[in-house]
Order: C-alpha cells, then sequence, then structure tokens
C-alpha cells in the first residue's frame, strides 16, 4: 500500500501553462488553424503532460499483463484457459500480433506474469506473479483487496522502471482468456449498465452461449455487491490480475508524467479503475482504438475517451496501442518541425 501511497501523492493537474503555449503555437503554424484536427489536441495533451513544448516520444514500449481468470469455470469463453499460458510466451518472444505491429512502431513489447495459472519459465517474461489466477468471480471475489493492491503496484513497479530506463510513452496490453467477463462487470458496475447491454462474445464465444455469460456477470455483482464508490473494491471483487497491472501502469504514468495509451476494451476497464482511484488520470491517458467488442463504445463514452482509430479491432495484446504510437508520435513531429507563420516572415492565412 506503501508504494500505491507514494504514486498517488504524485499525481498532478496538467500543465496549463504548457498547454497554452502549444495551442497558441499550433494555431500560428503554417496552417489554417484546425486544419490537422484531432493531431493537434494529442500536441496540446503531451505538452500538458510532460510540461514541454517539444516532448520527445523517442522511447515506447508496451506493457502487456498476462493472467488467468476463475470465471472461465463458468463456460464464458470459447478457448481452453491454457491458451494464457501458450500465448504469453509467444508474446514474449516476440512473435504474436502485437510484437509484430510494436516492431512496426520501433517500440519494445515488456512481457509480465502477473497471474498466468500455471508456471513459467521463459527468461524474456518478468515473473511478478501475484496468486495463479483469480477467483471465480461467479461464486466469490477475485482476488483480497492485498492482492488487488499488490497487482496494483506491480503494474507502477513496472512502469516506473521503464520510465527510469528513458522510456516517454507508455502503451497497456494484456493476455488473458475469459478477461472480457470481468471488464464487462466492471464496466457494468462503475457506469450502472445492464451487463445485457454491454456483454460481448469476447474470444469467439458462440452466440448461443452469450446468455450464459451474462447471468454468470450478473451473478458476480449480485453474490460479490461490488462499491462503484471505491474502485480498489470493485478491482478486487469482479476484475481481473491484468486489469489490476494495467491500471498500475496508468497510476504511474500520471505520476512521472508520461503519457500512457490505453489499447481496447480490457484496457479500457483497467482505466476506469486507474480513475476511479485518481481522478486526476484521465488527463494522462490517450484512447487508441475503438474496439469491436460490444461494451467498447459505452466503456469509451463512460471514460469520455475519443477514440484515434477504428479499424474493426479486438484482438487486444495491445496492438491498438501500437498503432496509435506512430500517429502520437506524428503529433509531436507536427508541433515541432513546421514553422510559424512568423517564423516564415509572412502574414496569417
Amino acid at each position: 500500500m506503501e508504494k500505491l501511497n507514494q504514486t498517488l501523492e504524485k499525481i498532478q493537474g496538467l500543465n496549463q501553462q504548457a498547454m497554452e503555449e502549444a495551442r497558441n503555437r499550433i494555431d500560428h503554424l503554417i496552417k489554417p488553424q484546425k486544419s490537422l484536427g484531432k493531431l493537434e489536441d494529442i500536441a496540446v495533451q503531451l505538452s500538458g503532460i510532460t510540461g514541454k513544448l517539444h516532448p520527445k516520444l523517442d522511447s515506447k514500449a508496451i506493457i502487456v499483463m498476462a493472467a488467468d481468470n476463475g470465471v472461465c469455470e463458468e463456460g464464458i469463453s470459447a478457448a481452453p484457459q491454457a491458451v494464457t499460458k501458450l500465448m504469453t510466451g509467444y508474446i514474449a518472444n516476440g512473435v504474436s500480433g502485437v510484437c509484430a505491429l510494436a516492431a512496426q512502431a520501433r517500440a519494445q513489447v515488456i512481457t509480465v506474469d502477473i497471474g498466468v495459472a500455471g508456471d513459467l519459465e521463459d527468461s524474456k517474461i518478468l515473473h511478478k506473479k501475484i496468486r495463479h489466477g483469480t477467483g471465480n468471480i461467479a461464486k466469490g471475489p477475485a482476488m483480497s483487496r492485498e492482492e488487488a493492491i499488490k497487482a496494483i503496484e506491480v503494474g507502477i513497479e513496472i512502469a516506473e522502471q521503464e520510465i527510469k530506463n528513458g522510456r516517454n510513452l507508455l502503451g497497456t496490453g494484456e493476455m488473458g482468456i475469459g478477461n472480457t467477463t470481468p471488464s464487462t462487470a466492471i464496466l457494468a458496475v462503475m457506469s450502472g449498465t445492464d451487463p445485457e447491454e454491454i456483454t460481448g462474445v469476447g474470444a469467439n464465444l458462440p452466440k448461443q452461449q452469450l446468455d450464459n455469460k451474462i447471468a454468470v456477470i450478473h451473478r458476480a455483482i449480485e453474490i460479490n455487491k461490488p462499491d462503484k464508490n471505491d474502485g480498489i473494491d470493485v478491482l478486487a471483487k469482479i476484475g481481473g490480475l491484468d486489469i489490476a497491472g494495467m491500471a498500475g501502469v496508468m497510476l504511474a504514468g500520471a505520476a512521472n508524467r508520461v503519457p500512457v495509451v490505453v489499447d481496447g476494451y480490457i484496457s479500457t476497464a483497467a482505466a476506469i479503475i486507474a480513475v476511479a482511484i485518481e481522478p486526476k488520470v484521465r488527463d494522462y491517458l490517450i484512447c487508441s482504438h475503438a474496439s469491436e467488442e460490444k461494451g467498447a463504445a459505452k466503456a469509451s463514452a463512460f471514460m469520455g475517451f475519443e477514440p484515434m482509430l477504428n479499424l474493426d479491432m479486438r484482438l487486444g495484446e495491445g496492438t491498438g496501442a501500437a498503432l496509435a504510437f506512430n500517429i502520437i508520435e506524428a503529433a509531436a513531429f507536427m508541433s515541432e518541425k513546421m514553422i510559424t507563420f512568423q517564423e516564415a516572415g509572412i502574414g496569417v492565412v
């Protein structure tokens, strides 16, 4: 708890002066005002986060949290739980979807075992296991409050180490069969939405099994009675270890004034938890894409996110964050490399 409290104490609001300077410069670049749209808004946000007119975003990493979910016992996923362990190894060895896209974006992928059910010996994986998967939320809490805090602190620790190593742009990713179920439970509780409206097929669950998944989420909420005014309580009772770790990454990014790119649906659930713990974190997050998962649009709207990409993606892993890295870096280049009308010696057009 000490690490979490220290991190929360460091989180401040955006640097308003830096944002004003950035907006003023961007408004006077050699182009019509607002003609580069959301790139301009991203550049201003980056200045607010970093306190710099021209922030550097040349060292990027996606932190992938891998964990299993005990609720898989309820038949809420088409894929067997063993896939989590297999895919975690593939991610660590650079051959999964996020690895391909991160390589194109010149970004490192950090693979973390925060709660995989099986043992992983691969030296390319950071071994930070809190427990071998969560409890079955349809029967009781996912984890204890103490375990939830420890998992958040794992995310903080890893993000801070990466920042210490020079990372200036972070993304969140995850691997965990069944993790759309706790994500949907979190969204349902925090937004006050009926699970039936936001429960999707996840990793290709047959549609005829969707009613069971909805019933499981209802049962999890009814049995555990999470307190929506306490983000850690919600996380501990109906969340996931991967969600906790990603929330920790977001908290650390805000505390160290480093932007964090939110991937898809599960990452957005982590953002909901992080912002519930400390609302100022919201301003340090950049939403990458509109996931195809059924509850994703509701989750983004609840957070006030405007996803920058809509590519019909729902893989997770951090794939959307990897694609967004290119656009976010482009926004920084726009602000720095273009000249103003004054610098060009001409009047405003």
